[in-house]
């Protein structure tokens, strides 16, 4: 496969948070440190993982700027800026291209239920407004709104800087449909890490990743193996890591991905309400997989 823009793994960033609740900028720098350790290609901030619905703009601000200061162009990082309002999107999208970023994703509009004509306009309108590289985001689970192929396929033909979909649809029909139609460097990756390795093996490039907060280097190992075509070998990687995949969707994401980096011994802080904090029970299981995947001792 040719090496997408983005690169195969990148990952879906969690916001750290200090005792209080609130912005922890230090650890957040000192967190970009160690996924750029474990090899991932690029960072999305401020995704669902980073608790986009509680980190309002002037935080989120905050925090791009601390994690595009500590990458310091050694990987891309990709700001999410995805609103239900068009305008508001924009107007976001444009104060964080002064940041130095070096991309954007931007997700289905929740809520207000947009036809899949109101889908295209939204997103080509985003497009019109940067020359940077953008990501769609379709998760019909969270948006509600599925966003169909051909409103996927007309935006990638007609929006040049429209650059890859992260497709967490969880249809291997529909990301086939995408991949059939998608015009030359147009990249799809998988929203699910359970649903990356068919997705590769379907055509698509990779995964934005829950997972490689927790197990960096091990989600690598896996998109680099299917990438070289070696799907053997990425079928056993990915079948060891599958059930720590799964687990850590056991409630609501990102609330075992923290609870998970605290048990590795890198605590980030909790969540923020509506969100709560794992149940002890929740924790124990989560350890017992962590260590029946060897992510933990």
């Amino acid at each position: 496969m040719p090496e997408p823009i983005f690169g195969r793994l990148i990952t879906a960033m969690i916001t750290p948070f200090d005792s209080q609740g609130e912005l922890d900028l230090p650890r957040t720098a000192a967190f970009v440190d160690r996924l750029i350790e474990g090899g991932t290609d690029s960072i999305i901030v401020c995704g669902t993982t980073g608790e986009s619905p509680t980190v309002f703009y002037p935080q989120k601000i905050e925090v791009i700027r601390t994690v595009v200061q500590a990458a310091g162009g050694r990987i891309p990082v990709i700001a999410n800026v995805g609103d239900n309002c068009t305008q508001d999107t924009i107007d976001f999208l444009q104060d964080v291209e002064k940041l130095g970023v070096d991309g954007f994703m931007t997700v289905v509009p929740y809520y207000n239920k947009p036809p899949q004509e109101g889908l295209y306009r939204h997103f080509k309108a985003i497009a019109e407004s940067t020359e940077l590289p953008i990501i769609l985001y379709n998760i019909p689970g969270r948006c509600v709104v599925n966003m169909l192929p051909e409103t996927t396929l007309r935006l990638a033909r007609e929006c040049p800087n429209i650059a890859a979909i992260k497709e967490a649809s969880g249809d291997i029909a529909q990301v086939r449909a995408i991949l059939e139609g998608a015009p030359d460097g147009f990249c799809v990756y998988s929203g699910d890490d359970s649903f990356t390795l068919p997705l590769m093996e379907a055509g698509g490039v990779g995964v934005i990743s829950t997972i490689s907060n927790v197990a960096t280097a091990r989600m690598k190992e896996i998109v680099d193996a299917a990438a070289a075509g070696d799907l053997q070998r990425a079928r056993e990687l990915n079948e060891r890591l599958l059930p720590l995949m799964n687990g850590l969707f056991e409630t609501t994401n990102p609330i075992l991905v923290k609870e998970a980096l605290a048990l590795a011994g890198f605590p980030v802080g909790g969540v923020r309400l509506p969100l709560v904090e794992a149940t002890p029970d929740q924790s124990e299981r989560l350890a017992a997989l962590m260590r029946q995947t060897g992510v933990l001792d």
